[in-house]
């Protein structure tokens, strides 16, 4: 993990950048960046261990739909997590029904991608591999939980995803109905529609 390479390319990559040892430091500087502002949450367990929602609702118009408050496209910022992001600047996303990553790319003016230290791989190809193999069947599992039977590679008659038949372990490339993996978004810079695309990366494991 090179932080000083990270930094770096994602400069290059036209994105901004912050990094923070706490996530306490994060959400107060987030507080600070949204107060005022109308703000859009996507699902996120790195949001949910920082317990940004709470942090941030009482100076900002914020919505979650994992709070009940809906999912807002056309928000002014919006905040969510990566499932990996590279050293060589890169951030992806894996995403079954598009909410979460649509907004990444279209909307909002400001998008902050929040990511612990645990979401970095050395390159865009690790990073796929770490989104499809480690955060992709972990969320899975998390919505789905576990199920009969051996984890096998499952045709559209079966719902689940196979991954939560081996708890999670990996990727099966099923074509499950229930597949959370519908697409993989890559950012390789800001959308030319975005006037700030930032990362805040913080020296903590946080989410998947």
């Amino acid at each position: 993990m090179d932080l000083m390479r990270l930094q770096k390319n994602f400069a290059l990559h036209g994105f901004s950048y912050r990094y923070f040892e706490t996530r306490s430091e994060a959400a107060a500087y987030l507080a600070q960046q949204t107060a005022g502002k109308f703000v859009s949450f996507g699902g996120s367990m790195t949001l949910d261990e920082m317990n940004l929602y709470d942090i941030l609702k009482p100076h900002a118009d914020v919505h979650w739909h994992w709070k009940g408050d809906g999912y807002v496209q056309d928000a002014e910022i919006y905040i969510t997590s990566a499932n990996a992001i590279s050293e060589t600047g890169e951030v992806v996303n894996i995403d079954g029904a598009g909410n979460r990553v649509s907004a990444t790319l279209y909307g909002p003016k400001q998008v902050f991608f929040v990511c612990g230290i645990n979401k970095i791989a050395p390159d865009l190809s690790s990073a796929i591999e770490r989104a499809q193999n480690i955060a992709a069947p972990k969320n899975a599992w998390r919505l789905f939980g576990n199920t009969d039977g051996d984890a096998v590679c499952v045709n559209a008659d079966d719902p689940v995803p196979a991954c939560t038949k081996a708890g999670g372990d990996k990727c099966y490339h099923c074509t499950a109905p229930n597949s959370i993996c519908r697409a993989i978004v890559i950012h390789q810079g800001p959308m030319r529609s975005q006037e700030r695309c930032e990362l805040i990366l913080i020296g903590e494991d946080l989410g998947y």
